[in-house]
This record gives C-alpha cells, sequence and structure tokens, in this order.
C-alpha cells in the first residue's frame, strides 16, 4: 500500500543533551496558545468507563459509555484486564529505548516515504510547527503488518510489544464491540475485525488536554485529563465519528510539555482493515438520514488525510459532503 512518509527533523532528545540552557527553536514555539482558555476546577473530569461491567452487559455501564462517546470524545477505561506486569514491562521497555544512545536510536530512524520508526509523524514541510517530541512509531497488529527492522533489537522489548499489543487489540475489539451494540449494530460485543473502526487508547498521558464547548455560554475552554492509576484514556477519534454518522464525536486534543520532566505516553491507534469501505454505516442511516461525510475506501480515505495535515485543515471538514 502506498503511504506517505514524514520528513527527518532534529532529536528533540539530542537538542536536549547538546545544549540544556539553548533557547528553544522558533518552529517549536507556540506563543498562541498564551491566550487559550484552560478549564481549572478539579471536579470537571472525563467519564470513567468499569470494562468488567460492559463484560456483564450492564444496562447503566453501556449507557454510560453511550453518553460518554456521545458528549464528550474521551473517556477513561479503568478494570480493562490488561496485567499490570504487561503494562509496567511496555513502559520500561519503551523509557529503555529512548535511553539509548542517539547513534543507537538513529538506526531505527524513519526511511523516505515511511511513517514507521525513530523520529516524528506528519511532518510534510520545512516551516510547519513541530510538537517537542521524539517518537518511535510502530505497527503491531496483525502480526503480518510488522516491519521487524524498525522494531528495536532484542527478545525482551520485541516479546514484550507483541504481548501488549495483543492484550490492548482484545480491550478495544471488546470495546468496540460494546459501542456498536449501543447504537443497535451488534447483538453481541465480538467485533468484526473487517470492520473494525478506529479509536485510540493512551496508557498514562501526563498533560493531555481536551477541548470542551462554554456551559452556558462563553469561550471554548481546555480540560485537564488526570489519568487514574492504571486506566486507559480512550479518545473516539475521528473514524468513529464519520462511521456514526456524527453521533459519536471525535474531540481536538493536545498535549502539553512540562519544562521540567520529561514525558512518556505509549499510544495504540486502532484503525479500520485496509480492505474496509469508510464512511457513514448505511445501517444507523435508514432511509431518511442524510449522509454528512463522503465514503472512501481505505486508500482514498489515507491520501485525504494527509492532504488535509499538509494543507492545514481539519481533516473531518474535508471528509464533509457538500450540501
Amino acid at each position: 500500500m502506498e503511504m506517505t512518509g514524514s520528513l527527518p527533523v532534529p532529536s528533540v532528545q539530542a537538542m536536549v543533551a547538546a545544549g540544556r540552557h539553548a533557547p528553544v527553536p522558533p518552529r517549536y514555539l507556540r506563543p498562541d496558545l498564551a491566550a487559550d482558555v484552560v478549564v481549572a476546577d478539579d471536579a470537571t473530569t472525563i467519564p470513567i468507563i468499569d470494562f468488567q461491567r460492559l463484560l456483564l452487559v450492564d444496562p447503566e455501564e453501556s449507557a454510560r459509555l453511550h453518553a460518554a462517546c456521545q458528549d464528550w470524545g474521551f473517556f477513561q477505561l479503568i478494570n480493562h484486564g490488561v496485567p499490570d506486569d504487561v503494562m509496567e514491562a511496555m513502559k520500561a521497555s519503551t523509557q529503555s529505548f529512548f535511553a539509548l544512545p542517539a547513534e543507537a536510536k538513529q538506526q531505527y530512524r524513519q526511511q523516505a516515504g515511511q511513517l514507521e520508526g525513530y523520529g516524528q509523524l506528519f511532518v510534510v514541510s520545512e516551516d510547519q510547527k513541530l510538537d517537542w517530541a521524539d517518537v518511535l512509531y510502530l505497527n503491531t497488529q496483525p502480526p503480518e503488518h510488522r516491519n521487524l527492522s524498525f522494531w528495536p533489537a532484542g527478545e525482551s522489548f520485541r516479546q514484550t510489544l507483541d504481548t501488549y499489543s495483543a492484550a490492548v487489540k482484545h480491550v478495544a475489539d471488546r470495546l468496540l464491540g460494546a459501542m456498536y451494540m449501543n447504537l443497535g449494530l451488534l447483538s453481541s460485543m465480538d467485533m468484526d475485525p473487517e470492520r473494525g473502526a478506529g479509536i485510540q487508547s493512551v496508557n498514562q498521558l501526563q498533560g493531555l488536554q481536551i477541548k470542551r464547548p462554554p456551559d452556558g455560554g462563553g469561550a471554548w475552554a481546555w480540560l485537564p485529563v488526570t489519568p487514574l492509576q492504571g486506566a486507559f484514556v480512550v479518545n473516539v477519534g475521528d473514524v468513529l465519528e464519520i462511521f456514526t454518522n456524527g453521533r459519536y464525536r471525535s474531540v481536538e486534543h493536545r498535549a502539553l510539555v512540562n519544562a521540567h520532566t520529561e514525558r512518556l505516553s505509549i499510544a495504540a491507534f486502532h484503525s479500520p482493515s485496509i480492505h474496509a469501505t469508510i464512511g457513514p454505516l448505511p445501517e444507523l442511516l435508514g432511509d431518511q438520514e442524510v449522509p454528512k461525510y463522503k465514503t472512501l475506501d481505505h486508500q482514498s480515505f489515507i491520501t485525504l488525510f494527509f492532504s488535509a495535515k499538509l494543507q492545514g485543515k481539519s481533516f473531518l471538514e474535508r471528509m464533509k459532503k457538500l450540501s
């Protein structure tokens, strides 16, 4: 499959190591963020969903999940069943990789036309603003899509990532099944992998903020998310908003850096099969509802996604149908 890559950029870790007191390069600075409104109310938090209660098809928990997907676009998933030792091993393996000398990490750098590897995602021009971050991006599931030349050498890292990604995929499949049951599309929580939608789960992401509409008027504001110990922070994402024709929401979000402490996040993107057609599901539309989004084959969808990144426009806006 044709894939749009990411332009090479300097390593943030290397820049910090080379000059701890040097000024941050201009393309990493975002002075516009200073004017943003941030919610200061500690009592406001994203919904918390209990996975084990979902497995029992508890009607109240299912209703909470449905409301979270409709109103928030984000929630925290507790009691998900991924063992603590599996999560801690994944965290330790990731930290060990980023602690390697710069030349060792460069063995896994992104290549031309590739997203996988060590670098930064979605760098499409020489003058765009960049995240103050380094990324190791790997395809993990299904196993036949893996390119092991980008996987750090050593049985420990590879075995840990194999175990962790399989466990998280199992949770994602069942979670999507619960969402589809809430939408009246499935009679059980077993999810068809050929039809699976896209969600993102994040392990202990500090600095995450989501954009929330105002209560009773006023400006939109950013709500900080404090991750619960051992929970997954789940993002509904663009694909589910498209599949559900807007019933479920994809919410703008960002992660802020800490000037004194490094931040580690392990994000798992669960996307549709490369054989899937992406658009509003006919079973949801019925005879009367008008589709809000285009329907595209997977390759056209990927091309439009990168086109939106290149032109600095909202991807969902690009997917909307002209009325």
